[in-house]
């Protein structure tokens, strides 16, 4: 089937996964977007469906209908947040249907999943997109645009840590290595300095550490390092044991970027430029970053336009990912062969939409509940 041509003035979407992120953060923003709106919900919590659906006006589906959503017509789009290792088998019948599909990060469990993905996109040619809010956020998009003109001088060094305590009850806490917190969290610095840096790495080393009394079924913490042709190194530490931290430094021949906080939503992102002596503090406005990406995406299929974060983006940050998950395994370093991005994110994608308050959850939990 081909992709959906939408000929209205807005992209109707279904929510398909009604958890805590699709609730808090992605449905409470779609109607500034002024290009897009909610039309269906797709969750495997009929109770939580009906709430969801008589709160926003939606038509309520459960997962085991989701053929017949997909055939329904009430719909040009879905936004995809399921669990990761649920994204091929949502994503792929999405886009053999025509429908244009929003992919929360990270795409999939492996790099065969995302080329099987991307392969149906291709087949359909429905619009994908990887949901990476930051490349529509101010204070990312500054930090790239002063690294390429060459504000830090050649920039050398990545530093990032990230930090979260999830509890034992949480679905991340359930499941092995493609819940936890290098997929979950280490996607975040990993598309950081590969975009930071404009290349990608080639070489992945890992150490995890699990503690004795962990909920864990996999290493609550991990420390990362990766080496880019150029020689520049990028180092981040994530957790599922620790405070809430998100903070990465790029330090160059002539100066230094700090932002903290650098990945959460809900606060605007902040820091420092030094150079030499001088100081520049930066601060940039507190925006709705799910908002600004689905009115970004919903702009590109209403004008038939190929959005910057696609599958290839997505399958950049999982190849990392699997190597990651190697080095863990055999505590050796992996080597990945060489690769060349077509694009990175454009200091043109910035949006700037106000926050929104987020509803009363129905039956979803904040991963630290």
């Amino acid at each position: 089937m081909q992709a959906k041509w939408v000929s209205g003035r807005k992209v109707r979407y279904a929510v398909v996964g009604g958890g805590w992120i699709s609730q808090a953060a992605f449905m409470p923003g779609v109607a500034q977007t002024g290009n897009s709106e909610m039309t269906a919900i797709v969750t495997g919590d009929p109770e939580k469906g009906k709430a969801l659906a008589d709160l926003y006006g939606l038509t309520a589906f459960t997962y085991d209908r989701y053929k017949e959503a997909l055939a329904s017509d009430l719909f040009d789009a879905v936004y995809l947040a399921l669990p990761n290792g649920m994204h091929q088998d949502y994503a792929v019948p999405a886009l053999e249907a025509g429908c244009h599909v929003l992919l929360e990060k990270p795409m999939a469990v492996s790099v065969a999943e995302c080329e099987a993905i991307n392969a149906a996109a291709r087949a359909s040619g429905a619009k994908l997109m990887i949901a990476y809010r930051l490349h529509f956020e101010p204070g990312t998009l500054d930090a790239i645009a002063r690294i390429r003109a060459g504000e830090i001088g050649e920039p050398r060094m990545f530093t990032a840590t990230f930090g979260q305590k999830v509890s034992a009850a949480n679905h991340r806490a359930k499941q092995g290595y493609w819940a936890g917190p290098v997929p979950d969290m280490g996607t975040y610095p990993i598309n950081a300095a590969r975009n930071l840096f404009g290349e990608e790495p080639v070489e992945v080393s890992a150490i995890g550490s699990r503690r004795p009394d962990s909920p864990f079924p996999f290493d609550g913490t991990v420390a990362v390092t990766l080496r880019f042709p150029s020689g520049r190194l990028a180092q981040f530490t994530v957790s599922y044991e620790t405070e809430g931290v998100d903070a990465y430094r790029v330090t160059g021949t002539e100066g230094d970027l700090h932002l903290q906080p650098a990945f959460l939503f809900g606060k605007g992102l902040g820091g420092t430029l030094t150079r030499g002596s001088t100081t520049e503090s930066l601060a940039y406005p507190s925006v709705d970053q799910f908002g600004g990406q689905t009115r970004y995406f919903s702009d590109c299929i209403l004008n038939d336009r190929v959005p910057e974060p696609d599958g290839e983006e997505g399958l950049c940050d999982i190849r990392i990912l699997e190597a990651v998950e190697r080095a863990l395994a055999t505590g050796q370093t992996q080597s990945l062969p060489p690769h060349d991005r077509s694009r990175r994110p454009d200091p043109s994608q910035r949006m700037e939409l106000p926050e929104v308050e987020p509803p009363e959850m129905v039956n979803a939990a904040r991963p630290d509940e």
